[in-house]
């Protein structure tokens, strides 16, 4: 029997939110809206279907390993040397590449509780070391995080806004924070929610930095549509990206991808939409949030973090919508086991998950306070 390494027997894998048609397997449900994944509810731009379609027949074809075209297009728009950039499927796989090539055995990636479960997975899953750092008020502690700073320490990591909690840190907080961390220590920038934050004054567009030691992800997933093609993209100083060329796969992103992805940036207008779109939603699901006396942590992104009494609460609250074709994200594999994700989404979408979530939520309530009436009684 081949032995399984050390590092591999306890590391939970990433697992995604609930695929819609197993859910329907399960149920056997006629209507379900899946807002657990921070998808684009609008799919895909019209321009990107149309140019997928129109060069399927080149698919027999191995891709450019350094993405040219693409990487053109994503240097005119962020005002970058196209040496600064380098394309990966996703931020998963960009994560990935990023510590193998930048961290050895015994040292540590640092970042925060209840941040992206990628980062921990991908941390734990090459034998690196792993620091977490308390969120604070379900934001980034950035004075905690320079506070746990040891020479292990290789890279950090931080996502903004943060994912689950939708949470940014300001300007300011960013460039302090960046002028009191060694330069030896790499420093990632998840801006996978970038779109959606932009339009606050406070918001610190990565795109807009050079330091040396700083690489910013972003990602084709959420607000252009393209979460199932499997593409992003790092920004950082040529001299890192050159390195992670040493390992990373030679044909990514796929040929459909890069296409659809080149397609998805000359469509303002749809991105536009998708942004409105978002905004519409996000005021909805709020005001039914309040109505209904649900707390929520104010976001800068396409999704809410629920906070319910108990971990226990949020899983009977999970299950319970399941049961009514609303597929929402339990977060307790992201370190925060009383909070369920729940993205914007279209105008029915938004209304039917609404209708859900004040079922549930009310019978839950219902619950819990019959239960907590019998254990009073019964302590008495």
């Amino acid at each position: 029997m081949i032995p399984i390494p050390e590092r591999l027997k306890t590391l939970q894998p990433y697992l995604p939110g609930k695929p819609i048609e197993e859910l329907a397997r399960e149920k056997g449900l006629k209507k379900i809206v899946k807002l657990a994944s921070n998808e684009n509810p609008l799919g895909p731009s019209p321009k990107a279907i149309e140019a997928i379609r129109n060069c399927l027949s080149n698919s027999h074809r191995y891709v450019e390993p350094t993405s040219p075209e693409l990487i053109a297009a994503l240097a005119r728009k962020f005002n970058k040397k196209t040496g600064q950039i380098i394309c990966g499927h996703g931020t998963d796989a960009l994560l990935g590449y990023i510590l193998k090539t930048f961290t050895e055995q015994n040292e540590e990636v640092l970042t925060s509780q209840g941040t992206f479960i990628g980062i921990y997975v991908n941390t734990k899953k090459i034998g690196r070391k792993l620091s977490l750092a308390p969120l604070k008020n379900y934001a980034y502690d950035l004075d905690g995080i320079l506070k746990r700073i040891r020479p292990e320490t290789r890279v950090i990591y931080l996502a903004n806004p943060n994912n689950p909690t939708g949470t940014i840190f300001s300007r300011e907080e960013f460039e302090q924070f960046m002028s009191k961390v060694p330069k030896e220590i790499l420093v990632i920038l998840d801006e996978a929610y970038a779109v959606y934050a932009a339009s606050y004054p406070e918001y610190p567009d990565g795109m807009k930095y050079d330091y040396e030691n700083l690489i910013v992800t972003r990602t084709f997933s959420k607000s252009y549509g393209l979460a199932g093609l499997r593409i992003g993209f790092a920004v950082a100083p040529e001299y890192l990206i050159r390195e992670m060329y040493k390992v990373k796969l030679p044909f990514e992103p796929n040929y459909l991808a890069q296409k659809a992805a080149l397609a998805s940036l000359e469509d303002g207008e749809f991105l536009q939409r998708s942004i409105q779109t978002n905004r519409k939603s996000m005021a909805r699901l709020a005001s039914g949030f309040e109505r209904l006396g649900i707390e929520y942590v104010p976001s800068f992104t396409n999704f809410y973090l629920l906070l319910f009494p108990s971990d226990r609460f949020a899983e009977d609250f999970f299950q319970e919508c399941l049961n009514l074709g609303l597929i929402v994200r339990p977060v307790r594999s992201f370190g925060i086991p009383e909070g369920i994700r729940i993205n914007s989404g279209t105008e029915e979408e938004t209304t039917f998950a609404l209708e859900v979530v004040e079922k549930v939520h009310q019978k839950l309530s219902k619950q819990n306070g019959e239960t907590k009436r019998v254990s009073e009684v019964a302590t008495k």
